[in-house]
């Protein structure tokens, strides 16, 4: 059992930063509101420091998730990565991401989905306008 810890503490780690980082919130700011140290919350985000309970709870609160949203189900720290040879191509993570947002949106209701869409096609337009600022 020993084996999975890594990839479970990893996965929370991961977890843990999209969440901040996608509602924009400094670590300085989540070490205020949670009372976590700032060097903690580093240390957290980068896997090389355990999590407690409490401090969990606090940052979930925080980022407004359940707690069930930070830790894998089996089959997410389980299961094989793709081969070497196909994440050379390139094609490896992408296929990892479309499989994961299949697999997260298939039981959706429809209004659902289309939200999601909505969404990505934000984040896309948002990285054309970005592209198109360096550019000119």
């Amino acid at each position: 059992m020993a084996h999975k810890i890594e990839p479970e503490r990893n996965y929370l780690a991961q977890k843990l930063r999209e969440a901040r980082e996608y509602l924009g919130l400094s670590q300085e700011y989540v070490s205020q509101q949670t009372g976590i140290p700032r060097p903690a919350i580093s240390e957290i985000e980068a896997g090389r420091r355990r999590v407690e309970s409490l401090e969990l709870r606090r940052l979930a609160r925080l980022y407004g998730r359940p707690l069930s949203y930070f830790l894998p189900d089996e089959q997410e720290v389980s299961s094989p990565k793709p081969s070497a040879s196909l994440l050379r191509r390139g094609r490896g993570k992408q296929a990892e991401v479309e499989t994961k947002l299949r697999n997260m949106t298939k039981d959706l209701p429809s209004e659902d989905r289309e939200e999601i869409l909505r969404f990505a096609e934000y984040l896309r337009h948002k990285k054309l306008v970005a592209r198109s600022a360096k550019e000119g």
